[in-house]
């Protein structure tokens, strides 16, 4: 016997607009209307209805008031079952909050019938015989569609916090918020934002990366915001900046702890608004890029030193996402190191039939201060120096299999030669062959990272070139 019908919460102001519900399913819901964020609030500490509809048409500010609104909701609300209405786009700030709220949904104003089919599953039980059936709200959302080949399956991990992780970063790609990635040098920040990308509606427009740590500080604004013909000495011609080069894309900043104040300030603004504009010019562009922002330092420090705005912070902050180093996932560096050599026996050409379970023991015994970067070469010169199909550790450069790690990518520490406890050191070498073996295998490292590029690998060695040479000379380094 039917006692009641479920309840449904409308907040709009729009008197024309209440009609239009009630009509479309009056006869299912009871519809009680409130006309103002405060109302609702109100009314929440007093009912508890099955489900909130908030009319966000009407948006102004940039919906920083609205988001303000949905921040509260969200705290003490969590778990109703709410409904946004919005025009096309919604603003940023809304959606960033519906990527951390299970139950809310966004919906666009044009499909009030959508409304009906949404809330269905409320009316299974207590909705009168004629109602038409329902379809159960999960089926019906507008979430966007996953895309084949998910982010979770695309990053590999045997790691239960970062699959944690991947399940949460999935459902932030897929709507048009900002993401703060948080992980050392060489843990892979640079893929994942690639993949964000792909799993994202804007997979099929470009993805830009802007390395704000290899730019000079006079020049990073140029290449964000562009410059106008005479902005500075060397500007002599107009040119766009990443943020309009994107268009509908995806940019990802880099090392954003290195920008200054200024350029912080600069870049909440596009992030609240889509604004800016280019260096030396009065027009304001607007920017319809999503932005991904990685740091290989946290944050926090740097704000409690002056040198990170708080509030960029604070909006960096609410989506943020921590990728661990290589060396708190060993279950991953088999897997990894499998998938490697796959890759580069495929890219060089060398048949691999086999792999010393020695070689896997090494792998597993290294901490790995370079994380999944440093797994990558090593393997990459372990095929490329196997000559007979059968990966052995002698593939291995010589501090892999001694477990000598170098200095670490871990942020705000500047460890040298530090050594793992399964350290393993031959008795009786003397310090001048450690040494010159050690320099080898920097020097052999630094020419597979750096594609055999000579004149490369001696400024990332901090050497001249003629040094080089002769250093390669010395030890028969002949790649």
């Amino acid at each position: 016997m039917i006692t009641r019908r479920p309840q449904i919460l409308l907040l709009t102001p729009d008197s024309s607009f209440v009609a239009d519900v009630v009509q479309e399913f009056g006869d299912i819901f009871n519809v009680e209307v409130c006309d103002s964020p405060s109302a609702v609030l109100a009314y929440l500490a007093e009912a508890d209805p099955e489900g909130l509809v908030a009319d966000l048409r009407l948006i102004e500010g940039g919906g920083h008031a609205q988001a303000a609104f949905l921040e509260e909701l969200l705290g003490n609300y969590g778990q109703l079952n709410t409904v946004l209405l919005t025009e096309q786009n919604a603003p940023e700030p809304i959606q960033r909050l519906v990527a951390c709220g299970p139950a809310v949904r966004l919906m666009a104003y044009d499909n009030i019938a959508q409304l009906a089919e949404h809330f269905g599953h409320l009316s299974e039980t207590d909705a009168p015989p004629s109602a038409p059936e329902k379809t159960p709200a999960a089926q019906v959302s507008p979430t966007p569609a996953k895309v084949p080949g998910s982010l979770s399956q695309q990053f590999k991990t045997k790691t239960p916090a970062m699959r944690r992780m991947l399940v949460d970063l999935e459902i932030a790609a897929e709507y048009d918020v900002t993401v703060m990635l948080i992980g050392e040098t060489g843990a892979g920040k640079t893929h994942l934002s690639k993949l964000i990308h792909e799993a994202s509606p804007r997979r099929d427009e470009p993805l830009m990366t802007v390395a704000c740590g290899a730019l000079p500080n006079d020049l990073i604004e140029s290449e964000l915001f562009g410059h106008v013909k005479g902005a500075f000495t060397s500007a002599h011609a107009n040119k766009d900046g990443k943020f309009l080069a994107a268009g509908n894309g995806t940019i990802l900043l880099d090392e954003i702890d290195v920008l200054g104040l200024e350029q912080q300030v600069k870049l909440l603004r596009v992030i609240e608004s889509g604004q800016f504009e280019p260096v030396g010019s009065n027009q304001t562009l607007q920017s319809q890029a999503r932005i991904i922002v990685a740091s290989n330092l946290e944050l926090q420090p740097l704000v409690e030193q002056g040198r990170f705005r708080p509030d960029l912070y604070y909006r960096l902050n609410m989506l943020k996402f921590d990728i661990l180093p290589l060396r708190q996932r060993t279950s991953d560096v088999l897997p990894l190191a499998e998938r490697f050599v796959e890759r580069f026996s495929e890219k060089h050409g060398v048949k691999i039939e086999s792999t010393d379970e020695q070689l896997y023991e090494s792998l597993l015994a290294y901490p790995w201060p370079g994380n999944v970067r440093e797994l990558e070469h090593v393997i990459q010169r372990a095929v490329i120096y196997c000559r007979d199909g059968h990966l052995r550790t002698e593939h291995l450069p010589s501090h892999i299999t001694a477990g000598i790690a170098g200095p670490s990518n871990e942020p705000a520490k500047t460890n040298g030669a530090t050594r793992s406890p399964q350290l393993n050191l031959p008795p009786a070498e003397s310090l001048e062959r450690q040494v010159a073996s050690t320099e080898q295998e920097v020097i052999e490292h630094a020419l597979l990272r750096n594609s055999h590029s000579r004149t490369q690998t001696a400024k990332d060695l901090g050497i001249s070139r003629v040094t080089l040479y002769n250093k390669m000379k010395k030890y028969g380094i002949t790649m």
